[in-house]
């Protein structure tokens, strides 16, 4: 496919000129002129230079890669169907859809940006994190840094034993169970060849926990209503966790929240706070 480089910066300039500063989880501020979101708040928003994305939208620069077309395609928030255009402009063919994509759905991340002062991360259906606000990262680390399969956080709960410090020890044996439950179930519904059965076997060949529970056959392994973590800082907290749920990839959006008054929500506020000074 060759790029169509007049059709590709027109189509930039417009989702950008479309896009405002809260919809992206920005603010707006009190002298704003420009018509939309700014090159280089787009620029920020997709992890590139303000100079590459601008040649783009004046129709010049090298062929942009597939990568990042995917990240300019979800740093303007945009859908399957604008992404899978994008690609064509730009000469590629676009990715599968469904469960093996990362793409994130403009509906989950217009929610996410919105939940700056909670705890709330998006994931695969194999907990592999795409993307967290700032109080998650503060709760459990970038959990986006993985490559491979330690995307998932499965696959680290049997192979990294540092990932369990994070957790209540009367818990694992739980989460465990329901780490492999939830991996068989996946398996099932994606058939061989798949990502999961890849995770899968390799698990099978490097944990004897998760061999024997695998053996098991158990489908449907809920975990408990109350999360509990373990932070390195503050302690031990116990957090509820809501799940929003997107067909179309088989993402979640994951929500952790305190009861207010409680020992935990303070704690989270405290974590707000520690994060920021971490950040700056």
């Amino acid at each position: 496919m060759v790029i169509d480089r007049a059709g590709l910066a027109a189509f930039l300039r417009r989702r950008r000129e479309a896009l405002q500063p809260e919809d992206v989880g920005l603010p707006r501020g009190q002298r704003r002129r420009t018509n939309g979101l700014r090159r280089e708040e787009v620029a920020s928003l997709c992890h590139m230079s303000t100079d590459y994305y601008a040649r783009l939208e004046r129709e010049r620069g090298p062929q942009p890669s597939e990568q990042m077309i995917a990240s300019i395609a979800q740093g303007l928030h945009l859908t399957l169907d604008e992404r899978d255009h994008l690609f064509r402009l730009a000469g590629h063919n676009p990715p599968a859809r469904g469960s093996a994509g990362d793409h994130i759905s403009p509906g989950l991340l217009h929610t996410l940006d919105r939940l700056d002062d909670t705890p709330a991360e998006i994931i695969t259906e194999l907990a592999e994190t795409l993307r967290q606000t700032p109080l998650a990262i503060a709760l459990n680390g970038d959990a986006t840094q993985y490559t491979g399969p330690a995307r998932s956080l499965g696959y680290r709960w049997f192979t990294d034993p540092a990932v369990r410090d994070r957790y209540a020890p009367e818990d694992h044996p739980l989460l465990s169970r329901m780490f492999a439950s939830g991996l068989r179930a996946v398996v099932t519904l994606r058939g061989p060849g798949s990502k999961a059965a890849h995770y899968a076997d390799l698990l099978l060949t490097q944990s004897e926990e998760f061999r024997n529970l695998w053996h098991e056959h158990e489908i449907g392994v809920r975990p408990s209503e109350v999360k509990r973590f373990i932070h390195p800082e503050v302690g031990m907290l116990e957090l509820n966790c809501q799940t929003l749920l997107d067909p179309d990839q088989s993402h979640r959006l994951l929500v952790y929240t305190a009861v207010p008054g409680s020992e935990s929500y303070d704690k989270l506020q405290l974590l707000s706070v520690l994060g920021a000074q971490a950040l700056r």
